[in-house]
């Protein structure tokens, strides 16, 4: 329904069941497309005809939705990505245990859709050590754009068995818990903790 022939009720800035259907709109191109949340909800917003200042739910909202499409539209398929992906992050952290690898992401909390890669944080010396061992372990891979100023480099695992983002860190960040863009705490996750949610599936 395009902006004009919405209702002018359905138009108020905090009218709770147009955020609603924003954040389901949002939530559908999450799922199907792999649209990151930013972009998600700008592009939902558009297609619902809303004016540009109209303020987008946060990133609990749509990831609440998010799991709702999926139970819904893709409860069988999106189960067993995530169990293989789950694996292959055991698999990695695994092979990366001398890097304090930490799972992080739609991986972890349980949200991956069909264009999901795995997270994982490293804690190296330098991050010239986890490229090194990369080469050593013939590991394809091509450096990606980190998206903070903290992270010292990322690496994009270039396999189809594995696609994952290995994100380096100095070891001082290890400590420090961190936040996303809307405030809330990134949960992440030690190599035991995965291997438990694998166990309990």
């Amino acid at each position: 329904m395009s902006r004009r022939n919405r209702p002018s009720s359905v138009q108020n800035r905090h009218s709770p069941v147009l955020r609603s259907e924003l954040a389901h709109a949002a939530a559908r191109l999450i799922a199907e497309d792999g649209m990151e949340y930013g972009l998600a909800k700008r592009k939902a917003a558009r297609q619902l005809g809303l004016p540009a200042n109209f303020p987008l739910p946060g990133n609990a909202e749509v990831e609440e939705a998010v799991r709702d499409y999926q139970a819904i539209y893709q409860e069988e398929e999106q189960a067993g990505r995530l169990l293989w992906l789950r694996e292959a992050a055991v698999f990695l952290m695994r092979r990366l245990e001398r890097f304090s690898p930490w799972l992080t992401g739609s991986v972890l909390d349980g949200t991956a859709t069909r264009h999901s890669r795995i997270d994982i944080l490293l804690f190296p010396d330098s991050a010239k050590e986890v490229e090194i061992f990369l080469l050593d372990q013939g590991i394809p891979f091509h450096h990606g754009m980190p998206k903070s100023e903290r992270v010292e480099a990322l690496f994009v695992i270039d396999d189809e068995e594995m696609p994952a983002n290995l994100i380096v860190l100095p070891p001082r960040e290890e400590r420090v818990h961190v936040k996303g863009a809307d405030g809330r705490a990134r949960p992440r996750a030690r190599l035991e903790t995965v291997e438990a949610l694998l166990a309990g599936r």
